[in-house]
Order: C-alpha cells, then structure tokens, then sequence
C-alpha cells in the first residue's frame, strides 16, 4: 500500500496530541466509582447530637406511621404508577401483603402493581431503621444565623465532641461535614473563626484525625479568590492538626449568578473547582438563594424554575467529566401535620386528622416529584430539611432504579458480552463510556439500598468482586484475560 506521508513525518503530530489528550484526561479524569450519598440533610448547629442521625431516622417511621401505615396508603400518597388499582380497606391490603410475602416472585408477575409499591414500602422502612441518613451537615450559616463569638465558639466546640462521640459510637452518617458562613467581607473572620474552632477541638477529640468522609461546605461562592482562599486555610491547618494532606476537602454551594457566569461571561465553574487546588468534591445548588438573586418572587421559587433548569444545566455540562458530584437543592414545603392535639387534651376530630393526612401527603407528594426530576436530569444527590421528606426521598431514589432495573440489567449483561468478546479476539471495543455508565448505575442502586448485589448478580452476571472495581474496563479486561479465545482449544 503507497503512503504520501511517513510515520517520522507524522511524530511530532502523534506526540502534540498526546501530550494534549494526557492534560485532557487529566482535567477530566471521570468518575471514580466513589460511593456518592444521595441527600444531605442539615440542621442548626446548636441542635447536632451523636445520635441525630437515629432520631431523625425514628421521626421519619413515626411520620410513615401515622400518615401511610400501609404501602398502598404510601403509593396513593406519592402517585406512585399502579396505584389506582390498590385497594384501600385494610383487610385486602393485608391480604395482598401476605401473598407477597409468602411467593415475592410469582405476586410479581401477578399483580406487578402492588409487588412493586410492596417491594418499595419494605425497603424505604429498612431503610430508616438501617441508615437513616446518608450525609449530614452541621450548619452555622441559615440553619444557625448570627449570634455573639463566645456562643458560636461554644458551639463549634460542643459540635465537635458530638461527631467524635458518634465516630466512637458507629452512630455517625457515612457523611458528615460542617457548613460554614459565606467569606464575604462582614463574615468572613467569623466563618474562618468557626471552621479552625470546630476542626482544632474535632481533632483533639478524635487525636489527630477526622472521620473519613468528612466535607467542608462553602456557601454562596461567588469568587475562586473565595475557594482559593479556604484551599489555603485547609493546606495550613492539616499539619498544624496531624492530618493528612488534602484529607480536608471542600463542597461548593452555587446560590449566586456570577458563581454561574463570570465578569467574562465565562462559565465560572471550572475556574472555582480549579480554585480548590484539587479538594473540591462537590458543588450544591441552592434553589432559594438562586431564585431570590434571579429577582423571582417567593410565590415562584421553587426546584422546576425554568431558571433553574438552566443553572443546573450549565453546572453539569461545565463539571461533566470532572468527577465533581452535583446535588440539587431542597423543597421547602414541608410535609407537617397543620393541626396538633395539644397536652392531654382530646384527640384530634376527624376532620383536622383528615386534613393533617391530605397536608403531609400533598407535601410528599411535591418533595417525590421534585427528587425524580433532579434524577431525570443527571442530579442524584438533593438537600433535605424535615426528617419526613425521607420517606420520599427515598421513595423516589428507589422507585427511579427499579423501574429501570429490568431493561438497564439487560442492556448490561448484553453489553459485557459483545464487549468482552470483541475484546478476546482483538478487536477494538470503543464504546465502554456507555457501558461505565450502566455500571455506574447499579452502583449508585446498590449504595443506597435501592436493589441488592445479590440481585445485581442474578440479573446481570456480575460478581461482588467485579461491581468494586468500580471500572467497566478493568471487568473486562480481567474477562479477556481468564477467557479463551474462540476456536482454540
């Protein structure tokens, strides 16, 4: 075959783009396969106690108990799809709950409606019990407000001896971090005050250390000087402390137009993320401040905006690749009864019952809806205010991964096949960015207890070993490697 060009004429090409798709892959490494909690929920520093986690936990059963004691009472609640065709006396509920009990696979076939808001009832209770809460974060900005420094230093303080008793304890969220206020010029002493209190007693508390998923959150970033600046804090305090290097990383929160665009019209995001000198692990949207800076008035802030579909649409696409986690924000209406019995005084009359379970339900409702539209559109982490949105947070995660879990189990296990195949005979398979994807998404199901890696084996194929690799190309290349080639003895 004639050829215009030689290779030696081409190597100085081969060698620029090298260099350049090594600095690309660089910037944008994808994701680690890191376990990613799907909520933070966060509450007022003063109130963090080593066991918050189980008392929300508890208030989250508690509120299932009271307003939907039975999974078809929840399905009609959230409108989850079938839920029409449950019935609501309670002896035919029960009736169903003990058919699928005793046969879970032929009831599924059956009666998929109720097997599948069954199946999700029983597993968001296990949930609760099990691990409550995922990520929490002790707060000092809105949750907490303004207070005098000796309060807020005691605080800090008292904050810190809760997360070591609770890391002694095993009682801690697998997540944990504290918010600090904005580095704006009226609070940006006090933040950083608070912040070197708060880890100075943590590590004396835990003797040189910190619990491992441990995260810094910076609210209303407008500026990388802003993150700079805490990157910097970080990088002193962690020898001063007997930490690790970079053991101290840093969650953004985007509540503020220029943390969107720049001055340049750029989009901020990479500029801020690069600012963390390598510590940044998220970036957080913050529904309210957002809207409330875009100048739309409260009656129309809320998760769908228009405005901020595009926010978080220029966050993804700017972060994509960059192994940045994204969160979306909180709903704010709340899912609390109107009316109370109060002391020991009479029961409630049967119209303010009704009316409380018609508010907790419309508020359910509207929380389950606004978490599968973050999930629809690539967001699986969200903010949580109330320990009863975790019902449906939880609700909506699991539902969002078992309604999927036949096709994407297929799609999976045909795809490691053609790919390990087309790799055992030499071929080049370019495609595995879909297949990392699919994986990705049994492992966010199985992280938060949506499916089983039991079941994930059973459908497809994949080992326990294999699904903690995290890498859809290290399975097959450890597939290729064990496999012969076909046609050879």
């Amino acid at each position: 075959m004639n050829r215009t060009l030689s290779p030696d004429s081409l190597a100085e090409l081969n060698s620029r783009l090298k260099q350049a798709h090594q600095a690309f892959e660089g910037r944008y490494p994808g994701s680690t396969g890191a376990r990613q909690p799907v909520h933070t929920v966060y509450g007022g520093a003063h109130l963090f106690r080593s066991d918050t986690p189980r008392r929300l936990g508890d208030l989250a059963l508690r509120s299932l108990d009271e307003f939907a004691p039975n999974f078809c009472v929840f399905a009609k609640a959230i409108s989850l799809s079938g839920a029409d065709r449950l019935p609501d006396d309670p002896d035919s509920v029960a009736s169903i709950a003990r058919s699928i009990e005793a046969d879970p696979t032929a009831t599924n076939s059956e009666n998929p409606s109720a097997w599948f808001a069954h199946t999700l009832y029983r597993r968001i209770r296990e949930k609760l019990q099990r691990e409550p809460v995922e990520d929490f974060r002790i707060d000092f900005e809105d949750g907490y407000g303004n207070r005098p420094d000796d309060e807020e230093d005691g605080h800090a303080v008292a904050a810190a001896a809760e997360v070591a008793a609770a890391t002694s304890a095993a009682s801690l969220s697998p997540f944990i971090g504290i918010r600090v206020k904005p580095f704006t010029e009226e609070l940006r002493a006090r933040s950083i005050r608070t912040l070197d209190v708060f880890l100075t007693a943590l590590a004396e508390n835990l003797r040189g250390a910190i619990p491992g998923n441990f995260y810094i959150t910076l609210p209303k970033v407008t500026l990388p000087d802003e993150i700079s600046a805490l990157a910097g804090i970080c990088s002193r305090l962690e020898p001063a402390l007997g930490l690790g290097a970079g053991s101290l990383r840093i969650e953004l929160m985007i509540e503020t137009p220029q943390s969107i665009f720049n001055e340049r019209g750029e989009a901020n995001l990479v500029h801020l993320v690069a600012a963390a000198r390598g510590r940044c692990i998220a970036a957080h949207f913050g529904t309210y401040d957002y809207t409330a800076a875009r100048n739309i008035t409260a009656a129309h802030q809320h998760m769908t905006h228009f405005a901020c579909d595009f926010a978080r649409e220029v966050i993804q696409v700017a972060l994509a690749g960059t192994g940045v986690w994204l969160s979306d924000g909180a709903t704010n209406i709340l899912p609390v009864a109107p009316h109370r019995a109060p002391g020991n005084s009479a029961s409630l009359t049967p119209r303010q019952t009704a009316e409380n379970r018609a508010a907790v339900h419309r508020a359910w409702k509207l929380h389950f809806d606004h978490v599968r539209h973050s999930l629809e559109n690539g967001y699986y982490q969200g903010w949580d205010l109330h320990p009863a949105q975790l019902p449906t947070r939880y609700a909506a995660v699991y539902s969002f991964f078992l309604q999927s879990l036949d096709t994407a189990s297929e799609r999976l296990r045909n795809f490691v096949q053609k790919a390990a195949q087309a790799t055992m005979v030499g071929e080049v398979f370019d495609d595995a960015a879909t297949g990392q994807g699919l994986l990705n998404y049994f492992l966010r199901a199985i992280n938060c207890g949506a499916i089983t890696t039991e079941e994930t084996h059973s459908l497809t194929g994949l080992s326990l070993a294999e699904l903690r690799t995290a890498s859809f190309v290290k399975i097959l290349q450890n597939r290729s490697a064990r496999a012969p080639i076909p046609g050879e003895p």
